[in-house]
């Protein structure tokens, strides 16, 4: 007997959504999601349009201005990456499970949780193809780890990047060097678990600090780590759970389990991207 109670569109979203919650580089705020709702299925692009800043210029009465074209640079989003999971459920084993509907649920979660992983990993490595780190920087210390982040402050604030809205995505062992300095808000139990599902420990130095594991590494000699920080505006990411689906094998007594995961991520801001490749982070 198949899984009478499966019902793809209902998981589909219960997928993606456990999948949302466990980004961090392609969390809400992080990237924007500007562009979700263009993305239909695996294969597509989306093309994105930059408009030029007007031109400022003294006016001066009676005389015609030099004004300027709304010119628009176009950049294109591939939808090219597709992901899929796949678990096989034996009606032996299946019988043992007391609810059909909370085993398929515990499984969707895990396998968006390990989707996200590598969609996290994804973006984390679009946003380290468009920043220069500059030199190695070591951390041996709270302190230091906490003047990094102000270094990174003040790259951004000369890039004119908006500071609502800022973060920084750090390793375990940096946001250890951090909860070290007093000058670290954590995020501990009275913001609970809303801010800790989306990997935000904390806020320093003008940043959302998010913790993951996906931290890329350096392009440094040494065994650093890529620190980036940014606003939302630098990075978009789309993405879509398109299937999700229960199959029973025709020659075994299974169920199968499946789901495609597509997506697509585009720094179309660079200059809303700073980084230092970290020794000790």
């Amino acid at each position: 007997m198949a899984l009478t109670n499966f019902i793809p569109a209902v998981y589909a979203a219960a997928t993606l959504a456990a999948l949302d919650t466990a980004l961090a580089y392609g969390s809400e705020g992080v990237t924007n999601r500007d562009y979700e709702g263009e993305v239909s299925d695996f294969g597509g692009s989306v093309i994105i349009n930059t408009i030029a800043d007007p031109t400022i210029e003294t006016y001066t009465a009676y005389t015609d201005m030099t004004g300027g074209n709304a010119a628009s640079t176009p950049q294109t989003m591939l939808i090219d990456q597709k992901k899929a999971w796949s678990l096989d459920i034996d009606d032996v084993d299946r019988a043992q499970a007391r609810d059909d509907n909370d085993f398929v649920t515990k499984v969707t979660a895990r396998a968006a949780h390990l989707l996200a992983k590598t969609a996290d990993a994804y973006v984390a490595a679009q946003m380290a193809a468009a920043v220069t780190p500059g030199a190695e920087v070591t951390v041996d210390a709270a302190s230091e780890a906490y003047d990094l982040l102000v270094d990174l402050r003040t790259s951004l604030s000369q890039n004119d990047v908006p500071i609502d809205g800022r973060w920084v995505v750090v390793t375990p062992a940096f946001h250890g060097w951090l909860l070290k300095d007093p000058r670290f808000v954590s995020s501990g139990d009275a913001l609970g678990g809303i801010t800790r599902s989306s990997g935000v420990v904390g806020n320093a130095a003008g940043f959302s600090v998010l913790e993951s594991n996906q931290v890329p590494n350096g392009p440094g000699a040494g065994a650093g780590k890529l620190l980036i920080a940014g606003h939302g505006i630098a990075t978009t990411y789309a993405d879509q759970v398109t299937k999700v689906e229960a199959l029973r094998h025709p020659t075994k007594f299974v169920d199968r389990l499946r789901g495609l995961h597509v997506y697509g991520a585009k720094v179309v801001r660079p200059t809303a991207l700073v980084a230092r490749d970290v020794i000790g982070a």
